[in-house]
């Protein structure tokens, strides 16, 4: 590994593929996968396994090995991270971190119990202008002690918020360039626990990113709103942010993106019908770092690969005829 290339922040360059292990991995996750690889190998880094498997109804250990096999034979491996038998990179695992997190957030006043029924809050946030995503009015921020006193004897768990500050965050996306997000305005107070006690999904991937020590992030486009926020609670927090690339999203024909709830072939099939070499091919295609598909292994690609190459189109990929 070249030296020169690893100083960053005092430590390695490190990225990381951090999926939910929900189900087999589909054509999406590969790609994103398969990017993420491809960039931090790139540069002479190391790759590290993360699974966010912090909802408990969806995630499960037979997802999460078969997830690591599926990465290996497609010729994707990692430096650090997930090994069987340790858990210490599963979210679910990691409550201790993310509490600690959380205290230091609420020791500085920043945090409060919201008591907001999910109806109350699609009548009282405003949708955000760019995709639709709600913005919290801030309504439990400032209600009296008593009032809490009320609404906590109706036992009605609150979840927990916290509070932003009128602030611009900006940041260079590695694929889509200069971005900016006030967070008051078009973020809102979100929220950092649930009401059912799950530490929420941003205190998880700030506090997991900055104690990892990422510093490359390759994720879809779809969290690119998210990422200002993200960077916030990382300062917050006493991290340096790493820097961030989304990458554009694998639709089917009509123009959905690719999900597992919604049947799209995943691992299993993919397996049963094509090889790795081939596969991969398929992937470096839609990406744009072939001009045709062929058959290869992640490795032959490291070499040409760029992020000019990749572009910010997202990518329709029919019925896998390719494979």
């Amino acid at each position: 590994m070249d030296k020169r290339k690893q100083q960053r922040f005092g430590g390695p360059i490190r990225g990381r593929f951090a999926p939910s292990p929900s189900g087999r991995m589909h054509l999406g996750n590969l790609f994103a996968a398969l990017l993420a690889w491809l960039d931090i190998r790139s540069l002479g880094g190391e790759m590290l396994l993360r699974m966010e498997d912090l909802d408990p109804q969806r995630c499960h250990q037979a997802y999460i090995e078969q997830l690591a096999e599926d990465l290996l034979w497609l010729g994707l491996d990692w430096d650090l991270g997930w090994k069987p038998g340790q858990a210490e990179f599963c979210q679910s695992q990691r409550g201790a971190y993310y509490q600690r997190a959380f205290d230091k957030l609420a020791a500085e006043g920043l945090v409060y119990p919201c008591y907001c029924s999910r109806k109350e809050l699609l009548a009282a946030s405003a949708p955000h202008a760019a995709d639709g995503a709600r913005v919290y009015d801030g309504h439990c921020r400032n209600l009296t002690e008593q009032e809490r006193e009320t609404l906590a004897a109706k036992r009605r768990r609150p979840a927990w918020r916290v509070q932003v500050p009128v602030k611009e965050i900006s940041f260079t996306d590695g694929c889509f360039g200069v971005q900016s997000q006030r967070l008051d305005r078009d973020c809102g107070d979100f929220i950092l626990r649930r009401s059912d006690g799950v530490f929420a999904y941003q205190l998880a991937v700030a506090e997991d990113d900055g104690r990892m020590g990422i510093t490359r992030v390759v994720r879809g486009w779809d969290l690119l709103s998210s990422t200002p926020r993200q960077i916030w609670l990382l300062e917050q927090l006493g991290y340096q942010p790493p820097s961030y690339c989304h990458i554009p999203l694998l639709l089917s024909r009509d123009g959905r993106r690719l999900a597992k709830r919604d049947g799209d072939p995943d691992m299993g099939v993919l397996r049963a019908r094509t090889t790795p070499e081939a596969l991969t091919g398929y992937l470096a295609w839609l990406a744009h770092l072939l001009p045709k598909p062929e058959p290869l292994r992640p490795r032959d690609l490291i070499a040409g690969f760029s992020w000019e190459k990749v572009g910010r189109e997202d990518r329709f990929v029919g019925k896998f005829s390719a494979l």
